[in-house]
């Protein structure tokens, strides 16, 4: 056994292992990815979103993030493998400044994050509310002549909405989309829906809603 070793293995080791380290530089100049850099565009993420607390900042930007890493991960990078993250958890009512830098990103482990813009973001925070609305029906069109809207019945009357206090406190109603009556004699019935136009305010149970349209017929001018 001793006689295997010194004649297989241990004669010549010196140049045997500087072979092999050769090999070994070789092989990592020739298999080494060349390094490669992206910026990516990704949304952000807000986490420990307190429940009783709204946005009320109408712009938030995307975050661009440059990250620098092999080039084969590189060209497989999605969006969805970078998340820009910000930690709300204690937020409160109010203006807020958030730092979004390199600690705030998840991206996979062959990458550095080089570079992060913004990289501050500034918030407005405000109370959650919810409240009822009235809903006011919008109707166009050519009345049939001789004729006119009677009454206007909508269902169901009231839409619940919630956003920011100060918006939600703003608004005075909910409005349908447009219900066309040309040429309805009698009453028509259609199902329609209601939005508001403060983007911040949504819906809290979207659901149709049927505006019946009942006309009339004037009385003749003239007598």
């Amino acid at each position: 056994m001793n006689d295997f070793l010194h004649r297989y293995v241990l004669h010549n080791l010196g140049l045997k292992l500087l072979s092999l380290a050769l090999a070994t530089v070789l092989w990592l100049a020739v298999t080494r990815d060349p390094i490669a850099e992206v910026a990516v565009e990704v949304p952000i993420e807000f986490h420990h979103f307190p429940a009783h607390l709204e946005i009320s900042s109408e712009n938030i930007p995307q975050a661009q993030i440059r990250v620098r890493g092999p080039e084969r991960v590189v060209r497989r990078l999605q969006p969805s493998d970078i998340h820009a993250e910000i930690d709300l958890n204690g937020a409160r009512a109010g203006e807020r400044t958030f730092d979004l830098s390199a600690h705030q990103i998840r991206a996979p482990h062959d990458l550095e994050v080089e570079q992060v813009v913004p990289s501050q973001l500034r918030l407005a925070f405000d109370a959650r509310m919810t409240r009822e609305l009235e809903v006011h029906p919008r109707v166009i069109g050519t009345f049939a002549v001789g004729y006119s809207i009677a009454q206007v019945v909508v269902d169901p009357p009231r839409i619940t909405v919630t956003g920011p206090k100060a918006r939600v406190e703003r608004v005075e109603a909910a409005i349908t989309d447009p219900v066309d009556v040309s040429g309805i004699m009698d009453r028509g019935s259609f199902v329609t829906n209601a939005y508001v136009s403060d983007p911040l305010i949504q819906v809290a149970h979207s659901e149709p809603i049927r505006v019946t349209v009942i006309m009339e017929k004037t009385a003749n001018r003239g007598r």
